[in-house]
Parts: C-alpha cells; sequence; structure tokens
C-alpha cells in the first residue's frame, strides 16, 4: 500500500493495484464561494497531477474536498464516488459515470477494493457528509478516511482498521472551538478501531493561507503532543508525517488469520 498526500485534504491511495484520488485539490486556488476575503489558500510547489487514476472519491461536496478547478482538468470519464452533495458537483462539472454513496453501503472496485460510506462530519443542521473504509479484498487490509475528525459509533464493529487518515491536531475559532477535531476525536478513534498507522490530514502541509478566516484560526496540538498521548494510552499506533507531494509505502503488518 502507497500514499502520497498533495496538502490539505487531498491523497492519492494506491492500493489493490488501483488508484484512488481523494478529495482532490491539485490546482489553482482554495477559496470558499468565490470569496477570497474571507479565506484563500495557495500551495507554494505546483506539483504534477497524477496520472492512470481509477477511481475519484470525494467526501463532501464543499470545495476543499470538491475542488471545482481541480476536478474540471481531471478525465470526466474516470468514476466518482461521493457522498450526495459531493456527487452533485461532479455531475454538474461533467463525469459520466457517478455514484452517490450513501452512508451503510459499499462500493466494488473491479472486485479488488470495497468502499464503504460511514457518517462524517455534519454540514450544516441536517446533512451528515461520507468519511470512508477502504478495504483491499485480497489482503483485508483496511484504510479509514474522515477529514474534519467526527467518528460514528458503528466504527467499534470494523475493528480492527489498519490505517486512519483523520485530523490529528484541532482548528479552532476563537468562541466558538475546534471546527476541525483532531487531538480527543483521533485519540478515540485510536482505541475504538485500534490501527497500526494514523496518519494526519486538514492541517499543515506545503500551503499559505490568508483572509479574515485564516486569520483567526489556531491550531491546537502537535503530532508530537499526539504521540505521547498514545503511548499514555498504551497504544502502539504510529503516526506517521508524510512529506506533501512524497510517495510512500505504509508499513503494516498482515492480520492474524481469521480476524476481520
Amino acid at each position: 500500500m502507497y500514499l502520497t498526500w498533495f496538502d490539505s485534504n487531498s491523497w492519492l491511495l494506491e492500493i489493490g493495484n488501483k488508484r484512488i484520488l481523494i478529495d482532490p485539490w491539485l490546482v489553482g486556488p482554495l477559496v470558499f464561494g468565490n470569496q477570497g476575503w474571507l479565506f484563500k489558500g495557495e500551495k507554494r510547489t505546483p506539483r504534477p497531477v497524477p496520472h492512470d487514476i481509477d477511481l475519484i472519491v470525494l467526501s463532501q461536496g464543499l470545495e476543499d474536498h470538491a475542488h471545482p478547478p481541480t476536478l474540471k482538468i481531471l478525465d470526466k470519464m474516470i468514476p466518482v464516488v461521493g457522498s450526495a452533495n459531493a456527487a452533485k458537483v461532479a455531475e454538474e462539472l461533467g463525469f459520466t459515470q457517478v455514484r452517490t454513496l450513501e452512508q451503510g453501503y459499499t462500493y466494488s472496485l473491479d472486485n479488488q477494493i470495497e468502499i464503504k460510506a460511514v457518517p462524517g462530519s455534519p454540514i450544516g443542521p441536517t446533512t451528515v457528509e461520507n468519511g470512508y473504509i477502504f478495504r483491499e479484498l485480497e489482503t483485508n487490509f483496511k484504510v479509514y478516511y474522515e477529514p474534519h475528525g467526527y467518528h460514528d459509533q458503528s466504527l467499534q464493529q470494523e475493528t480492527p482498521i489498519d490505517v486512519v487518515i483523520t485530523p490529528i491536531i484541532d482548528l479552532a475559532l476563537p468562541l466558538v472551538g475546534p471546527i476541525i477535531k483532531g487531538t480527543k476525536s483521533a485519540l478515540q478513534i485510536a482505541e475504538w478501531v485500534k490501527p497500526q498507522v494514523m496518519l494526519p490530514t486538514a492541517a499543515g502541509g506545503d500551503v499559505t493561507y490568508e483572509g479574515v478566516l485564516a486569520s483567526l484560526l489556531k491550531a491546537v496540538g502537535s503530532l508530537e503532543d499526539f504521540r505521547s498521548l498514545l503511548a499514555r494510552h498504551n497504544l502502539s499506533t504510529r503516526v506517521l508525517n508524510p512529506t506533501p507531494g512524497e510517495r510512500f509505502e505504509v508499513p503494516l503488518e498482515k492480520q492474524p488469520a481469521g480476524v476481520a
């Protein structure tokens, strides 16, 4: 299994001989509703757009997950799996094979990867977006991705999950508190599913941010703090710190026979 992190929430997952692009932000700035004065992210280092993509997976319909400038340049024949909001964005941009994956349901990629949608981040009072579990059928390795730190209790039934990609530090606003849930939420999912490896998402990377909202956001915690927290709770999970744009192999040990 290989991963490449492209800053923010953008990942390339290589598993089961498939290349899956998750929440891609690869070109152009990141803004919400064309309101650059409020929030704008820009990559310091342009990187090549990944090739030979077998599937695009979108967790949310917001611009930092379904990034319109990036989706516009990708091949519209690539299949897309997403939440209802994300699928709508992909369809409007011309993708021809779009599957809305409701929570609790699965999607099979060429009988090699099973992708299960699980409850993720609440967006507004009535909408809950998707997290995902990717399972390689040959090895039974599982990868769980949720980019805002909202983990549903049903995940305890999925134990063990080998790799967890989720925020590990909090991103907070004054008087509001965390809008990205890191430390406590990450510890909870580590205790629930006992991952071999955890990887941070949402914060950091080779990106500059500006705007009113960006100036108010405060990062709380660090990877070293979280490693110490895991140790205090007798969890052997390894926390990796990926370098943006660099492909790396995820060090995993096969589970004993009979472990689901």
